[in-house]
């Protein structure tokens, strides 16, 4: 399964200590651009985005430390979990998922704000967010659920 990125993120974001988790979801102002590589993307393909407030952004994240089956995640109790019940960057398949607040589109270039990558992140795929398909808020989040949602980050992933 080759995988051709399709940009790259340019985001304020260097390492991943500091870096916002869920940044979409705290409404950080942190403003980045998706690089649309017009050879892959022409402009054609981003020109009905105008109007779509968020888009869901699947990359490759890069920096990853490879992955154990286990993971300390960085909010609420000091208890590992399942890596697949987490959010953690180190995955079997290092996929991001991020779902971002589209500013602008200035050709193949995408504002966005809220992005919880780093700079050079890869881009695989972009999709618009659907309200009505992509939200669940009476979800069940099994023990993410227990953890306040404004509780500290004490360490990354």
């Amino acid at each position: 399964m080759p995988f051709t990125p399709i940009g790259v993120v340019r985001s304020p974001y260097q390492r991943r200590f500091g870096t916002p988790q869920q940044a979409a979801a705290f409404d950080s102002d942190a403003e980045a651009t998706l690089e649309l590589d017009p050879a892959i993307i022409p402009v054609e393909a981003v020109a009905d985005l105008a109007g779509i407030e968020r888009i869901w952004v699947l990359s490759w994240m890069h920096k990853g430390d490879g992955w154990g089956p286990t993971v300390m995640p960085p909010r609420g109790p000091r208890v590992r979990r399942g890596v697949l019940a987490t959010r953690s960057p180190d995955r079997p398949n290092p996929i991001g998922l991020s779902a971002v607040r589209l500013v602008r589109v200035e050709g193949c270039n995408l504002i966005v704000r809220g992005v919880d990558l780093l700079d050079g992140t890869p881009i695989l795929d972009i999709k618009p967010y659907i309200p009505y398909a992509d939200a669940f808020p009476d979800s069940k989040a099994g023990w993410i659920d227990e953890i306040p949602r404004d509780a500290p980050q004490i360490a990354k992933y």
